[in-house]
C-alpha cells in the first residue's frame, strides 16, 4: 500500500501549527517537521502530535522545502506551510486516491482566510497550488520567497477536489510585516540577478497591482477585505522595487 509523508517548515508557529497536523491525521503516514529554531512552544506542540521534528537552519524558503522532501520516506509527499490545513473535502479527495495514485504531481485550490474573511476575488482564489508528489519526482524551485513545487519531468499536474484552507493573516499589522520581509528577500533576489528598475516604471506597476486585484480580479466584491487587500498589494510592488533602487543606492 501506497504511504504519504506529510512535509511542514515551521519557525515561531505556534498560533498554526495544530490546526495544520490536525488535518493530517489519518492523511499522513509520516509527518515530518524541518524546524529553523522556533523560540515559542511549536517543538512541544509537534511532539503532542508524534512528528519527526528536525532543526535546520533557515536557508531560505526553497531550500528549506527541499530539505524537508529529502528527509521524507513516504512514497508521496504532501507538503503544505504551518499556516495551511486541509479542508474535510480535500481530505477525502487525497484517501480516495491514495491508493490509486498515477502522477508525479497533484493541485488543488488554496482558500485564503484574511482577518477572519475568506476571500475569494482579488485574484486569491482559485489559487491552485501543488502540494501532493511522488517522492524524488519533484522539486521546490522559483524566486525566493515565491517558491512553486514542480514535477522534475514537467508533466502537467492531476487535481484534487477541495481546498487547502489557508490561514493567512489575523491582522493588518501581520500583512504589513510579512511584506516588509517578502520585500527584503525579493529585492535581494532581484539585485543578485542584475535586474534594473527606475521610479516611473515602479509606479506604473504600483498602478497595474492596484488595477489588477481591486478592478480586473473583482476585489471589490469583497468589501473592504478586498480594497484592503487590493491596497496592501500595491504597496507591496512599490516596497519591493524601491528597496531593489536602495540596495543600488547603495553599491554604487
Amino acid at each position: 500500500m501506497p504511504t504519504i509523508s506529510a512535509a511542514i517548515i515551521t519557525y515561531n508557529e505556534e498560533k498554526n501549527i495544530r490546526r495544520c497536523l490536525e488535518s493530517l491525521q489519518g492523511v499522513a503516514d509520516e509527518i515530518v517537521v524541518v524546524d529553523s529554531g522556533s523560540t515559542d512552544s511549536t517543538a512541544a506542540l509537534c511532539s503532542a502530535y508524534g512528528v519527526r521534528l528536525l532543526v535546520h537552519p533557515f536557508e531560505g524558503h526553497i531550500q528549506q522545502k527541499n530539505y524537508a522532501l529529502n528527509q521524507c520516506t513516504g512514497d508521496w509527499i504532501l507538503s503544505l506551510d504551518a499556516d495551511e490545513a486541509l479542508s474535510p473535502e480535500l481530505r477525502a479527495s487525497v484517501l480516495r486516491v491514495k491508493n490509486h495514485l498515477t502522477s508525479p504531481a497533484y493541485q488543488f485550490n488554496r482558500l485564503t482566510n484574511y482577518c477572519g474573511h475568506w476571500v475569494r476575488y482579488c485574484g486569491w482564489y482559485p489559487d491552485r497550488k501543488v502540494r501532493l508528489v511522488q517522492r524524488g519526482k519533484a522539486r521546490w524551485t522559483g524566486v525566493n520567497p515565491h517558491d512553486r513545487l514542480e514535477a522534475l519531468d514537467g508533466s502537467a499536474p492531476l487535481f484534487l477536489h477541495g481546498d487547502l484552507l489557508h490561514y493567512s493573516y489575523y491582522t493588518r499589522e501581520d500583512h504589513l510585516r510579512q511584506i516588509e520581509y517578502f520585500s527584503g528577500i525579493a529585492s535581494r533576489e532581484l539585485f543578485a540577478m542584475g535586474q534594473r528598475i527606475s521610479m516611473p516604471v515602479i509606479l506604473l506597476k504600483v498602478a497595474a497591482q492596484f488595477i489588477k486585484s481591486f478592478i480586473l480580479k473583482a476585489g471589490f466584491l469583497d468589501g473592504y477585505t478586498g480594497w484592503t487587500i487590493s491596497r496592501l498589494s500595491a504597496f507591496a510592488t512599490w516596497r519591493k522595487y524601491t528597496m531593489l533602487l536602495e540596495l543600488y543606492g547603495q553599491r554604487d
